[in-house]
């Protein structure tokens, strides 16, 4: 690769000196950060236009595959009633060929917030119907795709799940946690072809690039998945830096939940067709516009939920996978679940004494005050998702819990004074994949989904340069990769995203507007609009 500087351009580098004019590429690697009368010798020379250049992205918790799917399946998240699901549902069969997928539907845009398969029924009932909630912990069938899982009054519910029913039994079409998991998703993922797989990927490749994502990291993989993406690989079509969790069921039984963990170890010390297998992957419990994230306390009408993973069950897989040097990533939601994630990390500390590590909570939507701290403490990751605090999805999520505590959703600040690590991320497709569209609602706590809607919370907002810190350098160090990538610095990997405006001068509002023009991934370019 020749020697190459990357000139007239400004230089955000989130690094200690925070801006600079050139940089000078070799080896894949940035060889000069500085001033450009100051650069050495080159072979070339790309004149940037006087564009804004950032480090690259990287989504430090998504779901890869999923994302790809979604990307081809009908969109409903800006769908504001039944009427419009049901309209949409109605257009998007007249030319579907077997079942029907959906995907990102909001609870409170079905009367009650509670959706039936005869609500979908009416406009399609001939074919299975499948549609995912926005949070994807939660899955709405039609009368044919409660046929066709098999689902009966008989149909125990699984570890951690529920199938709603009627006072008679009967299904009505949701299907919650590991019922979604275990029901639809298997099912979906016994009838996707690895044609279709394939091509889920090259969507979701695109669509990072393009954004100006060069890295990613998995947050619920399994053996398909690891399929897909080597399979791009072996055909050159994942320039994308790929991170990945190894998902853990509670199966209810120690053994079987070890046997898992052991095949985390073992494929995390061999060579996965460019996939680093780094860490395990727990859900302890649910979200909160579905009630089923674990609170200290109830929700506003009553309610409350279990954790998926009981205490009991959790610390003997927290423990062997520290042992054995994986990163542990918990989802913990709800306060509730979050306190029990550090205490399984401290039991693991505990128990394997003092050695390496850098576990990791993901969302913390609701976090108990002194969380942060404890986190910081003990060098655990924050791992957020700025997109889920969307003003234009946050009404439910407030109504759920329907008092004080929706005054400290996504208290990002805390983590930041509290000195723990904090990573961005977008957790796609449950959100919008577009890092540009994150760092708007991080940075403002507007709605990135419609711009109609104020902030909420807006002293929770973050300055855009320590914003945009967090999903480049703080993401890229989540997984232990921050001495090698996600700054533009001397020695770093040259991964970089060159913008068409210049949010810091144009004001945050550009972020909705802007466009990635090119990407570049250890020093070449990627993608180029």
């Amino acid at each position: 690769m020749p020697r190459t500087l990357f000139r007239n351009a400004r230089f955000f580098t989130a690094d200690d000196v925070a801006w600079t004019d050139a940089v000078v590429v070799e080896d894949e690697s940035f060889l000069f950060v500085g001033a450009e009368s100051d650069a050495p010798a080159v072979d070339e020379i790309v004149d940037l236009g006087g564009r804004t250049v950032l480090p690259g992205f990287t989504d430090a918790h998504t779901h890869l595959l999923m994302m790809g799917e979604a990307l081809g399946q009908v969109g409903l998240t800006d769908a504001g009633s039944l009427e419009e699901i049901q309209e949409r549902l109605a257009h998007a069969r007249e030319t579907a060929e077997g079942e029907l997928r959906g995907r990102g539907w909001l609870f409170d845009a079905v009367p009650g917030g509670t959706p039936t398969a005869a609500m979908i029924d009416a406009v399609v009932s001939d074919v299975p119907v499948y549609l995912d909630a926005n949070d994807y912990h939660s899955c709405w069938v039609n009368s044919a795709a409660l046929v066709a899982l098999g689902i009966t009054p008989e149909t125990p519910d699984p570890i951690g799940g529920r199938i709603e029913r009627d006072a008679d039994g009967e299904a009505t079409g949701m299907l919650y946690e590991t019922a979604a998991q275990q029901h639809a998703w298997a099912h979906r993922d016994a009838v996707t072809t690895d044609e279709q797989r394939d091509a889920a990927v090259a969507r979701v490749v695109e669509a990072y690039l393009a954004s100006g994502v060069t890295g990613a990291v998995d947050m619920a993989f399994d053996r398909l998945a690891l399929d897909a993406l080597g399979r791009a690989a072996e055909q050159g079509g994942m320039p994308l830096r790929i991170a990945a969790h190894w998902f853990i069921a509670n199966t209810g039984d120690d053994e079987a939940n070890l046997a898992q963990v052991a095949e985390a170890a073992e494929l995390a010390g061999t060579d996965t067709n460019g996939v680093d297998v780094i860490g395990i992957k727990l859900v302890l419990d649910g979200t909160i516009d579905a009630c089923t994230a674990a609170m200290r306390a109830p929700y506003a009408d009553g309610r409350n939920a279990a954790p998926i993973w009981p205490i009991e069950r959790l610390l003997p897989v927290v423990a062997a996978a520290d042992a054995a040097g994986l990163q542990v990533a918990l989802h913990a939601i709800g306060d509730e679940a979050s306190t029990l994630a550090l205490d399984a990390i401290e039991h693991a500390i505990l128990v394997n004494g003092d050695r390496p590590r850098r576990h990791r909570i993901e969302h913390l939507e609701y976090a108990a005050p002194g969380t942060a701290a404890r986190m910081a403490r003990l060098g655990v990751t924050a791992s957020m998702q700025p997109v889920h605090a969307d003003p234009a999805i946050f009404a439910n999520w407030a109504a759920q819990l329907g008092d004080e505590r929706a005054d400290r959703a996504f208290a990002w600040p805390e983590y930041e004074e509290a000195g723990a690590l904090l990573a961005f991320s977008t957790d796609a497709p449950t959100a919008p994949h577009q890092a540009l569209a994150n760092m708007y609602v991080a940075a403002t706590r507007a709605s990135a989904l419609d711009p109609e809607v104020p902030a909420v919370h807006p002293q929770f907002a973050l300055p855009l340069e320590r914003a945009i810190a967090h999903a480049t350098r703080d993401a890229a160090a989540s997984i232990g990769d921050g001495s090698w990538r996600g700054r533009i610095a001397v020695g770093q990997a040259a991964d970089f995203a060159v913008l068409d405006t210049d949010p810091f001068a144009e004001g945050n509002g550009s972020l909705l507007t802007a466009r990635v023009v090119r990407t570049v991934i250890a020093g070449r370019t990627v993608h180029e609009a």
